[in-house]
């Protein structure tokens, strides 16, 4: 396929996909329930950090997350007291339990009282054109505070080769602004074109056959080789084609 044809056609899925009705079946309904900034950033970041596995499992521990929460994510980060944390004490998703749950809690509390909050902490510095180093960053910050080992898996760091994708994934929800309603676009000091695609099986797979990966590993390696082929196709909004790839993945089975 030409690189026009190409553009055309995974423009066709982008548009066919980035609507309203993706929000239904995926985990970006959860931010969703949530009109205020710091409730959507941190709905967004919980769902992302548990998305892995099964699409329908993952919805519903996100929704059972935020009814322990009493369905204000941002006022439990900050005001919870110690006795609060034991309603958390039954949550598991996965690898991913109380535990960790716990642990994000006081991560996040560190990172809004400290360091301006999660858009200030995930900004691309000037030099950088992706979100290498700024995942890092956010690694860094999050376990400055006391912690337990075992949790430090669930962020992942770019820097070791992953690729991230979940944290892709709530940055594309940040940033993008699709004015289609799926992607939130609140970060406004940072840009879209900066994004990366999370790369899953799906995605991977379906730009395999579109030659548009080489690399068989779906690790950071993988996503810049990805990155690079994408912005070619656009460069202001490489991202939105993540939608293409999914749909073309999940729902055609391509």
């Amino acid at each position: 396929m030409k690189k026009s044809e190409l553009k055309e056609f995974l423009d066709e899925k982008v548009t066919l996909y980035n609507t309203p009705n993706f929000i239904e079946s995926d985990p970006i309904q959860i931010p969703h329930l949530f009109t205020k900034k710091e409730d959507i950033e941190i709905a967004g970041f919980l769902t992302a950090t548990i998305s892995w596995g099964n699409r329908t499992m993952i919805i519903k521990n996100a929704i059972k997350m935020m009814d322990l929460f009493d369905n204000s994510p941002f006022d439990f980060v900050m005001n919870h007291q110690e006795n609060d944390l034991k309603s958390l004490d039954n949550f598991v998703h996965r690898t991913f339990n109380a535990i960790d749950l716990k642990q994000f809690i006081t991560s996040l509390n560190h990172i809004y009282t400290h360091h301006q909050g999660l858009e200030k902490v995930l900004l691309v510095d000037e030099k950088q054109t992706d979100y290498k180093h700024a995942i890092h960053h956010l690694k860094q910050v999050f376990f400055e505070v006391d912690h337990q080992q075992r949790t430090q898996k669930h962020i992942s760091d770019p820097l070791k080769n992953s690729a991230a994708k979940r944290i892709n994934m709530f940055l594309r929800w940040m940033v993008r602004n699709d004015n289609k309603g799926v992607d939130f676009g609140i970060w406004k000091t940072h840009k879209p074109s900066n994004l990366s695609c999370p790369l899953d099986v799906h995605s991977g797979n379906v730009a395999r056959k579109l030659k548009l990966l080489l690399r068989k590993q779906n690790d950071w390696k993988a996503l810049s080789e990805l990155d690079t082929n994408l912005r070619k196709l656009d460069k202001n909004d490489p991202v939105k084609y993540d939608f293409a790839l999914f749909g073309l993945g999940v729902f055609e089975k391509f």
